[in-house]
């Protein structure tokens, strides 16, 4: 497997170059930027497999960053680190795009296995994609594209990622935690509040018309079935 390359955005000098080197410890190409708009022209030049982003930089600030490269097109995987301890500020960074995030201050063993996770999600073999239908909604893992009623439904990665996990199960019903472990990568014990705000996310985009396909199983999860 070709090494997976890495840009980390972030200001604070010390702990970027920190986070350069235990990376490039673990066998990555590491690339790094200082703010948000050397980040946007980093990810032009060496298109990274995956950027850790810091929240609070000056000029282009880490949430700006991310809208810019969704607006875009552009769905690299992204890992926020933020000093913020607002549960607001994280769900924005969710909603935005961004794949992760880790609170400062972090153990670099955390940072680690949060990036081999979100690798982990996005990785797939070549001939791994797959065109998923369940009444009206289908989603194409070869266009990266979600209709319903042949309307096509912009999702951020995560919303996505849950959607085709959800497609991929059909008729299943699947705990928070199960969801949490395959969508996110978080052990069940992690933050369940995440899969609810995400399901509701996900109602309102392909959910909001007739016949509705994503269900609550009270007191089980969630499943998605045809009428």
């Amino acid at each position: 497997m070709p090494t997976r390359s890495i840009l980390v955005v972030d200001d604070e000098d010390n702990l970027r170059t920190m986070l350069v080197a235990a990376l490039r410890y673990e066998g990555y190409t590491v690339h790094q930027a200082v703010d948000g708009a050397d980040g946007l022209r980093a990810v032009k030049e060496h298109r990274p497999d995956l950027i850790v982003l810091d929240v609070m930089m000056p000029h282009v600030d880490g949430f700006a960053m991310c809208r810019r490269l969704r607006e875009s097109g552009d769905r690299t995987p992204i890992i926020f680190l933020t000093a913020r301890d607002s549960a607001a500020d994280k769900v924005e960074g969710l909603t935005i795009g961004a794949d992760d995030y880790l609170d400062k201050p972090f153990n670099l063993d955390e940072l680690v296995a949060r990036v081999e996770a979100v690798s982990r999600r996005v990785e797939r073999s070549p001939g791994a994609s797959e065109v998923y239908v369940v009444a009206d909604l289908t989603l194409d893992d070869v266009a990266h594209r979600v209709t319903r009623g042949g309307v096509e439904t912009s999702l951020s990665p995560t919303e996505y990622r849950l959607l085709r996990h959800l497609m991929r199960h059909v008729g299943r019903v699947l705990s928070r935690g199960q969801l949490l472990e395959g969508v996110w990568g978080y052990s069940p014990d992690d933050d369940p509040g995440v899969v609810e705000t995400y399901i509701g996310y996900l109602r309102r985009k392909v959910d909001q018309v007739e016949p509705h396909l994503i269900h609550t199983v009270r007191g089980a999860g969630y499943t998605l079935r045809a009428p």
